[in-house]
């Protein structure tokens, strides 16, 4: 089939969780469909680095995404009824690009990755005269549930008060939005049982397509040979991630100052490495503090997770799954995560991870991983063999075939 999917922006590299499934959907996609890539990008040379891509689709057209201020923020948050993840990407030369391909390559499917572009599936929805091409809306998160958790963390805080009354008009907006689009599309896939049941509080009678997240299985390994100088101490807790994306500051400034203070006081040797990309300064901050050490961007996360004692979630807001655990589980690391960090996920704990949601409780459970290393790596083995046995991209991607079809028949 020709499928031509449309994304946020450029999947490559994949180092972040959109980018991470859009890259891997392309490459197992590749492998059986002809695949074609309309792609919003920073700047227009982004695409001379990704020649990967250039290999796998059949053709990559970019456009460089538009730049908002804060004044047409503000305004859009004042004039429009819209969310603000749906004023994000506003382009006429996109929209040109998306004409273009539709009446030259007629693609048999068009994929929109992510809620930021469902503006463009609306745009067939609403042009088209046939069922073709079939509208497929991959909604990576049930998106309007992350504003109402922010909402709810928020309103907690007299200082945060701004931020909730901002969550709760996000959350709302995104909940109309939400259901619109998922309406005028053709099929609507999401990644998690969780997701699904959130889409469904909006749309009860919704058929939905589930296909989780992966990991590449052969990426993501205990034994892969990874070229690196970094060494870290013997006792490393570890977390990686985007740090300029909310949930991530929430779970790193929770651990550092509530957890890890707890932890040190009865293992005064442990580090907690912060590795990511983009680092919020109040992340950037946290690097002044004993034991804790912030990256920011690294080429390879690999090495930090193969040497971390403990890999940590600690995750209190946001929704959807998360790649970063699926990641560690693969390279056989043992895991602590919050609930919330491994929502999404039918992992048993205890079996393949441990779970704590209080900060006591949270410490207790790194603690013990700490010292008892046998538990640690039973852990880590178990966690290796359920994420082969079940969330490898080669087994998961195959799935998308399902909602390539009309759906009335």
């Amino acid at each position: 089939m020709k499928i031509l999917l449309l994304t946020p922006q450029l999947p490559y590299p994949p180092h972040q969780g959109t980018t991470i499934r859009n890259y891997n959907i392309i490459r197992q996609l590749a492998r059986r469909h002809e695949v074609h890539l309309l792609s919003f990008v920073q700047q227009t040379d982004d695409l001379s680095a990704a020649a990967p891509l250039r290999e796998m689709c059949r053709s990559v057209r970019v456009v460089t995404a538009p730049r908002r201020t804060m004044i047409q923020r503000i305004r859009g948050l004042l004039a429009s009824t819209l969310p603000d993840m749906a004023m994000r990407l506003p382009s006429q030369e996109f929209q040109e690009a998306l004409d273009s391909y539709v009446e030259q390559v007629k693609p048999d499917v068009v994929q929109v990755e992510g809620i930021e572009m469902a503006q463009y599936g609306l745009h067939l929805a609403e042009r088209r005269a046939s069922s073709h091409p079939i509208l497929v809306f991959d909604d990576h998160n049930a998106e309007y549930v992350l504003q109402r958790r922010a909402f709810e963390t928020d309103v907690r805080q007299p200082r945060r008060w701004v931020g909730a009354l901002y969550s709760w008009i996000q959350w709302h907006r995104l909940a109309r939005y939400e259901r619109l689009t998922c309406e005028r599309h053709d099929w609507t896939v999401v990644a998690s049982e969780a997701d699904a049941a959130a889409i469904h509080v909006l749309l009860p009678q919704l058929e939905l397509k589930i296909i989780p997240n992966g990991v590449d299985t052969e990426f993501y390994r205990p034994d892969a040979v990874v070229e690196h100088k970094i060494i870290l101490p013997a006792r490393s807790m570890v977390f990686t991630g985007k740090m300029d994306f909310r949930p991530n500051i929430d779970a790193v400034l929770w651990f550092v100052n509530d957890v890890f203070p707890m932890i040190r006081s009865q293992s005064p040797d442990v580090h907690f490495y912060v590795v990511g990309q983009k680092p919020h300064p109040r992340v950037v901050a946290l690097g002044e503090k004993p034991g804790v050490v912030v990256t920011g961007y690294v080429e390879d996360v690999r090495p930090y997770i193969a040497q971390a004692a403990v890999y940590v979630v600690p995750l209190r807001i946001g929704g959807g799954t998360r790649l970063k655990i699926m990641e560690a589980m693969a390279m056989a690391a043992a895991v602590v995560s919050t609930s919330l960090g491994c929502e999404g996920f039918p992992l048993t704990a205890g079996k393949h991870l441990r779970i704590a949601d209080e900060e006591s409780d949270f410490a207790a459970a790194v603690l013990e991983l700490l010292r008892d290393e046998p538990q640690a790596r039973r852990l880590g083995a178990q966690a290796r063999r359920f994420v082969e046995q079940h969330y490898d991209w080669a087994s998961i991607v195959p799935l998308f075939d399902q909602v390539y079809v009309p759906k009335n028949t």
